[in-house]
């Protein structure tokens, strides 16, 4: 079986476009090749800034013959459904066998494709992927139809075995497939011919290029560790830029320079982002002092000087770069010691949303937000309120506005500046936190009431104005806000009620006292009763408001109608929102969760469980009970347990439903025939008499604990004891019996919820 050696050598690939462009040619290729019906063993993509790579080993020389069938139309069916058969199949009537089918007889088509050389299908595979590549941007260049990254320069496609290597014959838009390609731009000698993956393999390093990225960066990390150990420092790790750097070098040099005395006075976070988003440099830290005093540069080449030149360049570029920081940072800072108002002012023109008004006013209620939840985490109100009112005001220092991803970060800094508290300044740095699933928790107090606040404000917000995630559609981030509010809740213990904060944060979008104000302020009693009538309206009604208005007017109103009838439509709409959003948002936060715990191993259905119970907008308990429910379950009383329950609960349903009543009340020992009934009855009492204190404790494995000890009381009870049977009195009395396992059972969490 031969392999397949393909490379298309271009001008350079964006090092953040690499890695899933080496990915997308790697599938295209080889579904390309299995629907032709070709099979391989095996197949590797590798990528340098100047080249993708695909090496498929074990490759088949052609694909089998396909022999199909194809049922048709029966024969006296219409002209036109023959003719449409006859364009699907490719065949004239006269190739058709007629088939007894049934009752008719019906056209069969055999289609017959004989093998193909596997040579003609890569070349059409591979020249349907280049032409229909996702890059992400393309271009054209010269006079060709051809779009790619950067201008394509050459084909490399090889097949190869024991006898040698073939080129695969084919040409993209006038580039001819060959077997030549070339080392690094300034180091390789030229064009040079290869025979197969290992041998393009081994020239390519000689000549000064490590084909594969994973390799580039472990000499880049291996030579940048070794340099800073060797100075006194410490390289911070950032696995992202070295993704990047390895990216944009086929032969990393990595190169030591130390940074001026006179930025080392920055924060190390303005250095390292610095030094990273402009000049793709690695930060050094003196692992005494915690500063970042030195960096790592990566170079493509190896340099006679030993890098001395590349490194002053460096080092004059990064002397432009931390002045301009180091301007930013003291101007921050004069206008943070001075109360920041500049900055609270300037927020006033910033626009959060055209619906949601300003930044300022963004920040006013999530201020009023924050204090209200700061009792249920510990917090102080006022301080909680202080630090909402300052969180955010970094967003108009200069120092975010060149780098938005310190945001929060410098807040912190101005706020240390400012001289306010340090849970004030803490909070500034952690209140957007979590931002994702793998970032920590903030713990302090006053931090997590200010985030809280941040990401319930967004939630209602946007659901105050109707603006939802839709199917895979959520522009504004609102699933990560309900995931970040979840597991703040979740991470701190928080004991707050979902629905609660969803309608104080709506309270705060809507204005829901101006419909009464309005009427209390209208010009004749008439309009003020007028009011309660508009109620029952349909908000989006034209009818309805022309109506209102021609009323209106007879009123003597005409002058202010048309406002006076907007105001009031709108607060009718108010009133509905906040009437039906919060239980929307609270479904919202359980669909998420529902993600979050199905990640930690806890089933969708004993979620749903718990769902049905009361409290369930309370997240730590929720997910306390979900818990306990989950490890009883697993357990063999848990499993076993759980089967009696559904035989108990599909006896008293079907009995329920065909005798029209409820079997819910008046079991009696009295009634009870067998020594298992009687011992159920005793079960069933020592379990209520455990289970209750328990629940009121909510400590539900206890509660699971009682419940599994009717395992074995149910267990006997349905093998010594027959429900239905004639003696009407003990049949209801053992229904009723049922019930009560039903209302014991289902007391700690909906069993009928729960598969199996």
């Amino acid at each position: 079986m031969p392999d397949l050696l393909i490379e298309l050598f271009s001008e350079e690939i964006p090092a953040r476009m690499q890695a899933k462009a080496r990915e997308d040619l790697k599938k295209l290729v080889t579904d390309g090749l299995v629907t032709a019906g070709l099979t391989y063993a095996s197949a590797g993509a590798f990528s340098t800034p100047r080249r993708l790579t695909l090496a498929i080993e074990g490759l088949t020389a052609e694909s089998r013959p396909v022999r199909e069938e194809r049922k048709g139309p029966r024969t006296d069916a219409p002209a036109a459904a023959l003719d449409g058969f006859l364009r699907s199949t490719g065949l004239s009537k006269d190739q058709l066998e007629v088939r007894d089918d049934k009752k008719a007889q019906v056209y069969f088509a055999v289609i017959e494709k004989p093998g193909r050389q596997a040579a003609e299908i890569i070349a059409e595979v591979l020249d349907s992927a280049i032409r229909s590549f996702p890059w992400p941007k393309s271009m054209r260049w010269g006079s060709g139809n051809l779009r790619w990254v950067r201008p394509l320069q050459s084909i490399l496609c090889l097949m190869s075995d024991e006898a040698g290597s073939t080129i695969v014959p084919m040409e993209v838009d006038g580039i001819r497939a060959g077997n030549t390609t070339e080392g690094h731009r300034f180091m390789g000698a030229g064009r040079f011919a290869v025979s197969n993956f290992d041998d393009y393999r081994a020239k390519l390093l000689k000549n000064k290029v490590m084909l594969d990225a994973a390799e580039r960066e472990a000499v880049i990390w291996q030579g940048a560790t070794n340099l800073a150990f060797a100075a006194g420092l410490e390289l911070v790790e950032d696995r992202g830029l070295l993704a990047e750097v390895a990216g944009l070098v086929e032969w990393p040099v990595p190169l030591l320079g130390r940074i001026n005395d006179a930025f080392l006075s920055l924060p190390p976070e303005v250095l390292q982002t610095s030094m990273k988003e402009h000049q793709k440099f690695f930060s050094a830290r003196n692992p005494k002092t915690g500063r970042i005093e030195g960096f790592v540069t990566v170079a493509n080449i190896e340099a006679a000087d030993a890098g001395a030149a590349i490194l002053k360049g460096n080092q004059k570029v990064l002397t432009a770069r931390l002045s301009d920081a180091k301007f930013f940072w003291e101007n921050d800072l004069r206008e943070a010691k001075a109360g920041m108002s500049v900055w609270r002012q300037g927020l006033e023109a910033v626009t959060f949303h055209n619906k949601l008004g300003s930044q300022a006013e963004r920040i006013a209620r999530i201020a009023a937000l924050a204090a209200e939840i700061a009792p249920l985490v510990g917090a102080d109100a006022a301080v909680a309120k202080q630090a909402a009112e300052v969180a955010k005001l970094d967003l108009r220092s200069a120092m975010v506005g060149e780098f938005p991803e310190l945001q929060g970060l410098m807040g912190m800094y101005y706020a240390q500046a400012a001289g306010l508290p340090e849970a004030v300044a803490k909070a500034a740095r952690d209140h957007y936190a979590p931002l994702g699933p793998s970032d920590a928790v903030p713990t302090d107090p006053v931090s997590v009431a200010v985030a809280l606040a941040d990401k319930i404000d967004t939630l209602t917000g946007f659901w105050a104005i109707d603006e939802k995630p839709t199917g895979s559609k959520d522009p504004f981030a609102l699933r990560r806000a309900a995931l970040g509010v979840i597991r703040l809740v979740l991470g701190n213990g928080v004991r707050s009620k979902l629905l609660r904060m969803s309608r104080s944060g709506l309270a705060l979008h809507l204005d829901l006292k101006a419909m009464n104000r309005l009427a209390s302020e209208s010009p004749t009693e008439e309009i003020s009763k007028f009011v309660e009538i508009l109620r029952e309206f349909e908000p989006d009604s034209a009818d309805s408001k022309a109506e209102i208005e021609n009323r209106l007017k007879m009123m003597g109103a005409a002058s202010h109608a048309a406002n006076l009838i907007e105001s009031l439509f709108k607060q009718k709409v108010a009133y509905e929102t906040y009437n039906s959003a919060p239980d929307q948002l609270v479904s919202f936060f359980h669909d998420r969760l529902k993600v979050f715990l199905k990640d930690q191993g806890i089933r969708h259905d004993v979620i749903d469980a718990c769902l049905a119970m009361p409290g369930a907008d309370d997240l730590t308990l929720l997910v306390k009970r979900a818990t306990a429910l989950q490890a009883f379950l697993t357990s063999e009383d848990g499993t076993n347990l759980l089967q009696g329950f559904k035989r108990a609960n599909n006896i008293l349903s079907q009995a329920e439903t065909k005798d029209g009543v409820e079997y819910s009340f008046g079991a009696d020992p009295k009634f009870a025939e067998s020594d298992e009934e009687r011992a159920l009855f005793a079960a069933l009492d020592t379990a209520e008499q455990s289970i209750a204190p328990a629940m009121n404790a909510e400590d539900f494995a206890a509660a699971m604990g009682a419940i599994a000890q009717l395992r074995a009381p149910i267990d006997a009870f349905f093998t010594a004891v027959q429900i239905n049977t004639d003696n009407q009195i003990v049949r209801r009395n053992r229904l009723n019996l049922l019930h009560r396992i039903r209302a014991v059972c289902t007391g700690v969490a909906d069993l009928t919820r729960v598969d199996g």
